[in-house]
């Protein structure tokens, strides 16, 4: 009580006495501080019933008042004399004593409103960043310390001014002798290592004397066995039975002091430090970056954390809880079950979990390159390959539908190119040649979750679907690659057959060498004349024609494969004409705008614009479609006999496929016309078979087409539900058939006027 009356009557009196000088006026602050401590007897009153407060308070709007009073960038004799007389020194050892209690809260926020309220730039003095360093260290010491909230500020404050001159960060890559015992012997450095060396210069700049080198000596810790390989020239200093080696190493204290707080109970706190450590992997210097992921445990406590929160998860999560869970931000993790409607057991794990992914892949995305690979590469060895994959190779199926599907949301989350790149070599693999039925299981997991696309279990088909279909829209060439376009590399799925005058005098009558004529097919011989589509009818059937371009690239007319892909479907089997907006033109519109947007992904990759030329294939070698559309053409060719939500998942994946504007793609999957090679399959002659075999069932189905149509209203839910029906997985199959035929044709349309158009 007696020193607060103080304070105010000093107010008082300073308030009446005619000012100072400025300098003068500081100087009579600082004195007055270090009388406390000459004077005071009782140092366990807190600091706050001192003046000390105020004091620094009046110091710091001096040092404002000063700089607002100078030309820009001038120091004036009090920030001189704070530099001069090393108070920030003198602080930091009060703040580290902690005397009297609180105290450090103070001098934290001294050094704080010092850094943030002056505009010159005061870190490259060595009276500034010395003490900065070691007040660094004393942050993020105890989690939970009253002092948490003043760290932090002072440690973004830093950071901010890294930001914005990021060579500063050299003054805080801190040089650390490590002793290097030889085994055995004790560590100790001797003073005939030392002689001749008054210091020790390092990358950076800095300088440490012999005194100071003896005291880092007496702290670090020695260094284990097995960092004993580390080379020693950088010293030129020879290791001997006798004595220990000494080299030169560098703390990163300022990510070591961020990370301790992002372990913090305190939200905030922990969010600040995660923002902090932001700042800093983005700055572009290569010896920061080198000593980020060499000296501190980023990588570690990054991918830790992610094993500790996915380890937490419940052993069964409803895929689509992990799906429809809201899209999560990191920094945005405040979530209380109470005040959720939508609750589900495990539901605060999860978004943990996702929370703290999502960091990663943010951090990531910021970091310098080198940073970056190093952090995503630590992702991808010690959780993807060390946590998740083998929760993906289980058998257990309830083990694999939970996997998968918090596999598929990381791959929908992540957006760093660098962490994408990991992930699809984990996913799979490295390999680009041709591949061979006897060695689709190279990469183990690649070839378990193609499999698991035709598992037993149609909710794991399904859920690996969904995952490959949106892998495939992710940007990274390789994926495509991987999958489709190594196997497609050489057109060996074509017979070539050069052009001869017959063929020629038939091209110019309309017809196409070596095209299927579906007429004359044994498996469309039900298929009578009246069911085709005229060039008439079909005008009105798609959109308009443009105007015939030459056909030098060999490419057939885009009206010659709509009409193929609209006439698969026999007439009785179609039902979507009996119901308002099911129209083909609706598909012509998504695909103008999917199209577009794969375009978009694939702009950079430099694929060609036309075929391969056959004259430069290697038609001779054996064709595989490779294991992935293997699956697919065989899950296509049972589309009559799997359930709706299985059909529309295998459709929906094929037509992304189709979307891509690569031409091999293009002819394997889209053109109908394309002569296939003995043996070979195309995504049109699996949809032949198809049709074939619907035409024979059709036969034994009485009342086959009102049947159809019902359940067309029903999935559409213009009709209620009402008594089963016979043959409902057929009749579904033939909706998504016929609705899958018209989206081919749609993106046909699309890409060959996109192809046409200069």
């Amino acid at each position: 009580m007696f020193s607060k009356l103080t304070s105010i009557l000093q107010h008082a009196v300073e308030a009446l006495a005619p000012s100072l000088p400025l300098q003068e006026d500081f100087v009579y602050h600082w004195k007055a501080i270090t009388h406390y401590y000459i004077e005071t007897s009782d140092d366990k009153a807190p600091v706050t019933d001192t003046n000390i407060p105020s004091h620094l308070e009046q110091m710091l709007d001096i040092l404002v008042q000063e700089e607002n009073e100078r030309e820009s960038g001038e120091t004036g004799p009090c920030m001189e004399y704070l530099l001069h007389h090393k108070i920030l020194e003198t602080l930091y050892t009060l703040g580290k004593a902690d005397c009297p209690p609180g105290m450090k809260q103070q001098v934290l926020a001294f050094y704080t409103k010092l850094l943030g309220r002056i505009r010159q730039p005061l870190l490259p003095h060595i009276n500034v960043y010395k003490p900065v360093q070691k007040l660094i260290r004393l942050c993020g010491e105890v989690l939970t310390a009253p002092t948490e909230n003043e760290e932090i500020q002072f440690l973004c404050i830093v950071c901010a001014k890294l930001k914005q001159d990021p060579y500063l960060v050299n003054f805080f890559l801190e040089n650390k002798l490590k002793a290097l015992a030889s085994k055995g012997s004790a560590s100790v450095i001797t003073e005939d290592m030392l002689k001749g060396q008054d210091s020790l210069m390092t990358d950076t700049g800095q300088s440490f004397q012999p005194e100071e080198i003896s005291n880092a000596a007496g702290t670090e810790h020695i260094e284990k066995e097995d960092d004993l390989s580390t080379s020693l020239d950088e010293l030129n200093v020879t290791s001997s039975p006798e004595a220990s080696a000494i080299r030169l190493n560098q703390d990163y204290n300022l990510v070591n002091s961020l990370l301790n707080l992002t372990k913090s109970p305190d939200g905030r706190i922990a969010v600040k430090a995660c923002e902090g450590l932001m700042l800093l992997v983005s700055l572009p210097e290569p010896a920061a970056a080198k000593c980020l992921t060499q000296s501190t445990c980023l990588c570690e406590l990054l991918t830790d954390r992610l094993t500790t929160l996915y380890k937490a998860l419940p052993p069964s999560v409803d895929p689509l809880d992990i799906e429809s869970v809201e899209a999560i931000n990191w920094g945005l993790d405040s979530y209380s079950h109470k005040e959720d409607a939508s609750a589900f057991p495990g539901k605060r794990a999860l978004i943990s979990f996702l929370s703290w992914f999502d960091y990663c892949d943010q951090l990531i995305k910021e970091s310098q390159k080198t940073t970056a690979v190093a952090m995503a590469r630590s992702v991808r060895e010690r959780f993807f390959v060390g946590v998740m994959e083998p929760q993906l190779m289980q058998t257990s199926e309830i083990g694999i539908l939970t996997s998968t599907a918090l596999l598929h949301r990381i791959v929908r989350q992540v957006t760093s190119d660098v962490l994408l790149q990991e992930m699809v070599g984990f996913i799979l693999g490295g390999y680009r040649e041709p591949e061979t039925l006897t060695g689709i299981n190279r990469h183990p997991l690649r070839h378990r979750l193609i499999e698991h696309c035709d598992h037993i279990s149609d909710e794991i088909s399904i859920m690996t679907l969904r995952m490959f279909e949106h892998l495939l829209q992710k940007p990274n060439e390789h994926i495509l690659y991987n999958l489709v376009l190594r196997n497609l590399e050489e057109r060996n799925y074509t017979e070539y057959k050069p052009p001869c005058q017959e063929d020629k005098d038939v091209v110019e009558n309309g017809q196409i060498a070596g095209a299927v004529d579906l007429e004359e097919d044994p498996l469309f011989t039900d298929l009578s004349p009246d069911n085709t589509l005229s060039n008439q009818e079909w005008l009105s059937a798609s959109p308009p024609i443009s105007p015939e371009h030459p056909k030098n690239d060999g490419k057939t007319e885009v009206h010659k494969i709509v009409n193929s892909f609209l006439c698969l479907v026999p007439e009785e089997a179609k039902s979507s004409y009996h119901v308002e907006g099911t129209g083909y033109d609706t598909y012509l519109r998504d695909a103008h705008r999917q199209f577009r947007d794969y375009c978009a992904i694939c702009l950079r990759w430099e694929w060609p614009g036309s075929p391969k030329s056959l004259e430069k294939c290697n038609l001779e070698a054996s064709f595989f479609e490779g294991h992935f559309l293997k699956i697919l053409f065989d899950r296509m060719g049972r589309i009559l006999d799997q359930p709706y939500d299985v059909n529309l998942q295998v459709t929906s994946v094929l037509s992304k496929l189709s979307l891509f504007p690569h031409p091999h793609i293009h002819e394997y999957l889209l053109d109908p016309y394309v002569n296939l090679a003995s043996g070979c399959r195309s995504l049109f002659s699996v949809i032949v078979r198809v049709v074939g075999d619907l035409m024979v069932r059709i036969q034994r189905i009485p009342d086959f087409t009102p049947k159809l149509l019902l359940v067309r209203k029903r999935l559409l839910g213009l009709e209620p539900e009402g008594p089963i029906i016979d043959h409902m997985t057929l009749l579904e199959g033939v909706i998504v058939l016929e609705e899958f035929c018209k989206e081919l044709a749609a993106i046909a349309f699309v890409k060959y006027h996109a192809s046409s158009t200069p």
